[in-house]
């Protein structure tokens, strides 16, 4: 009986996002990775899809979304990056568990930031504050696996500068990694709310970024510091990078006004 229920519960949950997606209509969908990004989210936020749903195949929801298949998996890359979904090898890529997630859900402080008006600068102070700690904290706790994961990440960077969304996914995951360095659950979950929204901000700008190269040597005195069991260094590298990050989105957000008003 257990596992009859068990393949019944299976199969409910395979179909549901299929009939969701039945009703999409394709030309009123975006065609970039952006808008791919925002849509899946609002998909997930509004119970449309549901922790442990599964995607439909590539081929079909790059149709359904009326996207090519490369824009759909930069998409579906962003949302892997911050915990939203999770591919599995040989069975597909499904959303993400609020357990295996503590960040699936950032609705409440976008809520809080739309009634209260909170302003990048703020956000970018908050995250200032949370991942100065989190890198000091980093530097006396990180083991040698996630010391592996951020020289990954780093060599990643370098290798896409001329891939600025590709860049922005290893440059998440680098301080994701630090951040579960830091190994305390709760300043990493708030780090995470609050850098999945600037990361979901930035990715609109990214592609006008001037000099990612040294965006990368940041993040590697970042990492020099931690791998020298440097927690003051750690904490300093990390406020000249993140200061220096506020200053380019800021640029970045400029020239898309610019264009905006340039084209209207």
């Amino acid at each position: 009986m257990y596992d009859t229920l068990k393949e019944d519960t299976t199969a409910k949950m395979s179909r549901k996002p299929a009939a969701v997606f039945e009703n999409l209509n394709s030309e009123k969908n975006g065609t970039t990775a952006e808008e791919v990004v925002v849509r899946l989210r609002d998909m997930i936020h509004s119970g449309e899809l549901s922790p442990g749903d599964r995607l439909p195949p590539e081929r079909d929801l790059a149709k359904l979304l009326g996207v090519s298949r490369p824009t759909l998996r930069a998409g579906i890359r962003s949302l892997a990056t911050v915990g939203i979904l999770q591919s599995r090898q040989g069975a597909g890529t499904f959303v993400a568990q609020r357990s295996e997630s503590p960040t699936l859900d950032s609705s409440a402080l976008k809520m809080l930031s739309a009634l209260h008006g909170f302003t990048t600068d703020e956000m970018f102070e908050a995250r200032l504050s949370l991942e100065m700690s989190i890198a000091a904290m980093a530097a006396e706790r990180a083991t040698s696996e996630q010391m592996t994961l951020m020289a990954e990440q780093i060599t990643g960077m370098y290798a896409s500068l001329d891939d600025p969304a590709q860049y922005l996914i290893h440059d998440m995951k680098f301080h994701q990694t630090i951040a579960a360095a830091s190994n305390n659950r709760i300043l990493t979950s708030l780090m995470n709310m609050v850098a999945t929204i600037l990361f979901d901000a930035r990715l609109k700008t990214v592609k006008r970024a001037r000099d990612l190269k040294e965006s990368a040597e940041q993040h590697h005195n970042i990492y020099r510091a931690l791998r020298e069991r440097d927690p003051e260094g750690a904490s300093r590298a990390m406020y000249d990078h993140l200061t220096e990050t506020q200053k380019a989105q800021r640029l970045e957000e400029e020239q898309a006004r610019q264009a905006a008003e340039t084209e209207a």
